[in-house]
C-alpha cells in the first residue's frame, strides 16, 4: 500500500472518532455539557477540549509543526486537569471551532510528511520517544476513539442518548422499550453469578 492510500485510510478512521465526539455535544444544555458525571469529573465538553489538545501535540509539536495558537491548558505549568473542563470563558462554539482548526492543522501535517517522517514525543519515556508518523497516527486514532467512548457513556448518563455514529447508532432494534427487560435480565444474571461464587450482591434498589 502506498503512502497516499495508507494516509487516506488512517485519516478516515481518525475523522470518524472526531465526528463521533462532536456528535455527543449536539442538543445538550450548557449545564449538561459541563457537569461532572463520574467521581473523576469527566464531562462532555472537557473530553473534547482534552482531545483537541492531545491532537495538537501529536500531529503538531511532535513533528516540529506546532499548532500556531497558544493552548495554555497544555503547558507544563498549567493547573492540573485544566484540559479536562471548560471555563466560563470557553464556550462550546469556541472549543468546537478550536478542535476543527486543529483537525485542519493535523491533516496538513499528514499530507506534508511521509509516513516514515521522524518525530519525538517529549512527554514519553526517553527510550521510546523517537517515533514516526506511522507510529503516531494509530496511537492518536486509538486515543480519539477511546475518548469518543467516554463521551458516549457520559452522554447516556446525561439524557439516555446512545449510539456509535450519527448515521449508524449500532444499537439493537426496539428503541427505548428494549432496554428495561434487557437490563433486568443482566441484573438477574449478575446476581446468579454472585450467588454461585459465594458472594453477596448488593440489595436491589427501590
Amino acid at each position: 500500500m502506498d503512502d497516499t492510500l495508507a494516509k487516506q485510510n488512517l485519516l478516515r478512521y481518525l475523522q470518524t472518532g472526531r465526528d463521533a465526539l462532536l456528535w455527543k455535544l449536539e442538543g445538550v444544555s450548557e449545564y449538561d455539557l459541563r457537569r461532572p458525571l463520574v467521581p473523576t469529573g469527566t464531562n462532555l465538553l472537557g473530553i473534547v477540549k482534552h482531545t483537541a489538545g492531545v491532537e495538537a501535540g501529536y500531529l503538531g509539536l511532535v513533528f516540529g509543526r506546532p499548532f500556531p495558537e497558544p493552548l495554555p491548558y497544555t503547558a507544563d505549568d498549567a493547573e492540573p486537569n485544566s484540559d479536562m473542563w471548560a471555563t466560563l470563558d470557553e464556550s462550546r462554539d469556541d472549543i468546537v471551532a478550536l478542535y476543527r482548526r486543529i483537525w485542519a492543522h493535523s491533516n496538513a501535517t499528514v499530507e506534508a510528511l511521509p509516513l516514515d517522517a521522524p518525530g519525538s514525543v517529549p512527554w514519553w519515556p526517553e527510550e521510546r520517544r523517537d517515533v514516526t508518523l506511522m507510529r503516531i497516527l494509530p496511537h492518536l486514532i486509538a486515543e480519539t476513539h477511546r475518548h469518543a467512548g467516554h463521551a458516549d457513556l457520559v452522554r447516556e448518563l446525561v439524557d439516555g442518548s446512545a449510539g456509535l455514529q450519527k448515521a449508524n447508532d449500532n444499537l439493537p432494534p426496539g428503541g427505548p422499550d428494549f432496554w428495561p427487560d434487557y437490563r433486568a435480565r443482566l441484573e438477574d444474571t449478575a446476581r446468579a453469578a454472585a450467588a454461585a461464587a459465594g458472594e453477596q450482591a448488593p440489595a436491589a434498589a427501590g
